[in-house]
Protein backbone atom coordinates (compact mmCIF):
# COMPACT_ATOMS: atom_id res chain seq x y z
CA UNK A 1 0.00 0.00 0.00
CA UNK A 2 1.10 3.18 -0.93
CA UNK A 3 2.31 6.32 1.49
CA UNK A 4 -0.67 8.39 0.16
CA UNK A 5 -3.40 5.70 0.14
CA UNK A 6 -2.13 5.27 4.00
CA UNK A 7 -2.85 8.70 4.69
CA UNK A 8 -6.30 8.87 2.58
CA UNK A 9 -7.63 5.94 5.07
CA UNK A 10 -6.25 7.16 7.99
CA UNK A 11 -7.65 10.64 7.11
CA UNK A 12 -11.26 9.17 5.77
CA UNK A 13 -11.17 6.99 9.38
CA UNK A 14 -10.39 9.60 11.74
CA UNK A 15 -13.46 12.10 9.92
CA UNK A 16 -15.90 8.97 9.95
CA UNK A 17 -15.70 8.85 13.86
CA UNK A 18 -16.84 12.56 14.30
CA UNK A 19 -19.54 12.41 11.78
CA UNK A 20 -20.78 9.27 13.20
CA UNK A 21 -20.92 10.85 16.23
CA UNK A 22 -22.16 13.90 15.31
CA UNK A 23 -25.29 12.02 13.17
CA UNK A 24 -26.48 11.33 16.51
CA UNK A 25 -29.09 13.07 18.53
CA UNK A 26 -28.32 14.71 21.39
CA UNK A 27 -29.52 13.08 24.66
CA UNK A 28 -30.16 16.37 26.02
CA UNK A 29 -32.63 16.83 23.39
CA UNK A 30 -33.75 13.22 23.88
CA UNK A 31 -34.29 13.60 27.48
CA UNK A 32 -36.50 17.20 26.50
CA UNK A 33 -38.42 15.70 24.09
CA UNK A 34 -39.57 12.62 26.95
CA UNK A 35 -39.92 15.38 29.59
CA UNK A 36 -42.55 17.35 26.98
CA UNK A 37 -44.34 14.01 26.62
CA UNK A 38 -44.63 12.82 29.87
CA UNK A 39 -45.85 16.65 31.19
CA UNK A 40 -48.12 16.42 28.20
CA UNK A 41 -49.68 12.93 29.13
CA UNK A 42 -49.74 14.31 32.82
CA UNK A 43 -51.68 17.07 32.00
CA UNK A 44 -48.80 19.42 32.85
CA UNK A 45 -48.19 21.98 29.96
CA UNK A 46 -49.63 25.51 29.47
CA UNK A 47 -52.86 24.40 29.54
CA UNK A 48 -52.59 24.00 33.55
CA UNK A 49 -53.61 27.22 35.37
CA UNK A 50 -51.42 28.14 37.90
CA UNK A 51 -53.51 26.65 40.88
CA UNK A 52 -53.65 23.74 39.07
CA UNK A 53 -50.16 23.81 38.92
CA UNK A 54 -49.60 24.40 42.29
CA UNK A 55 -51.86 21.98 43.78
CA UNK A 56 -49.87 19.44 41.65
CA UNK A 57 -46.58 20.87 43.03
CA UNK A 58 -47.98 20.30 47.07
CA UNK A 59 -49.43 17.09 46.23
CA UNK A 60 -45.90 15.85 44.95
CA UNK A 61 -44.19 17.25 47.75
CA UNK A 62 -46.72 15.95 50.51
CA UNK A 63 -46.34 12.97 48.52
CA UNK A 64 -42.51 13.04 48.88
CA UNK A 65 -42.59 13.61 52.79
CA UNK A 66 -45.13 10.61 52.97
CA UNK A 67 -42.46 8.72 51.47
CA UNK A 68 -39.97 10.01 53.71
CA UNK A 69 -42.20 9.51 56.69
CA UNK A 70 -42.42 5.57 56.07
CA UNK A 71 -39.06 4.92 55.64
CA UNK A 72 -38.54 6.25 58.99
CA UNK A 73 -41.37 4.10 60.29
CA UNK A 74 -39.53 1.21 58.80
CA UNK A 75 -36.17 1.98 60.27
CA UNK A 76 -37.43 2.92 63.87
CA UNK A 77 -39.09 -0.58 63.37
CA UNK A 78 -36.07 -2.57 62.47
CA UNK A 79 -34.11 -0.76 65.28
CA UNK A 80 -37.28 -1.59 67.70
CA UNK A 81 -36.80 -5.31 66.93
CA UNK A 82 -33.07 -5.36 66.68
CA UNK A 83 -32.75 -3.94 70.28
CA UNK A 84 -31.91 -6.79 71.81
CA UNK A 85 -33.74 -5.98 75.07
CA UNK A 86 -32.01 -2.95 75.81
CA UNK A 87 -34.57 -0.77 77.17
CA UNK A 88 -32.81 2.63 75.89
CA UNK A 89 -32.72 1.22 72.37
CA UNK A 90 -36.20 0.24 72.71
CA UNK A 91 -37.86 3.60 74.52
CA UNK A 92 -35.79 5.21 71.78
CA UNK A 93 -37.27 3.01 68.62
CA UNK A 94 -40.61 3.83 70.40
CA UNK A 95 -39.81 7.61 70.16
CA UNK A 96 -39.16 7.64 66.67
CA UNK A 97 -42.43 5.58 65.68
CA UNK A 98 -44.08 8.39 67.86
CA UNK A 99 -42.70 11.01 66.10
CA UNK A 100 -43.18 8.90 62.62
CA UNK A 101 -47.14 8.86 63.28
CA UNK A 102 -47.27 12.34 64.82
CA UNK A 103 -45.90 13.38 61.49
CA UNK A 104 -48.29 11.24 59.26
CA UNK A 105 -51.32 12.60 60.89
CA UNK A 106 -49.45 16.25 60.20
CA UNK A 107 -48.97 15.48 56.83
CA UNK A 108 -52.43 13.71 56.16
CA UNK A 109 -53.99 16.67 57.29
CA UNK A 110 -51.93 19.24 55.61
CA UNK A 111 -53.25 16.81 52.24
CA UNK A 112 -56.20 17.20 53.38
CA UNK A 113 -56.41 20.75 53.99
CA UNK A 114 -54.76 21.61 50.64
CA UNK A 115 -56.97 19.68 48.62
CA UNK A 116 -59.99 21.20 49.94
CA UNK A 117 -58.47 25.28 49.40
CA UNK A 118 -56.80 24.56 46.29
CA UNK A 119 -60.12 22.40 44.84
CA UNK A 120 -62.14 25.93 46.01
CA UNK A 121 -59.45 28.09 44.63
CA UNK A 122 -59.92 26.08 41.29
CA UNK A 123 -64.12 26.54 41.84
CA UNK A 124 -63.97 30.55 42.12
CA UNK A 125 -61.47 31.01 39.41
CA UNK A 126 -63.22 29.00 37.10
CA UNK A 127 -66.60 31.14 37.64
Amino acid sequence: MTFMKRVGLTASSLLAVPMAVLAVESPFETAKKTAEEVGTQAGIGAQASLPQLVGRLINVALGFIGIVLLVLLLLAGFNWMTAGGDTEKVKKAQQQIKNAIIGLIVIVAAFAISSFVLTSLVNVAGQ
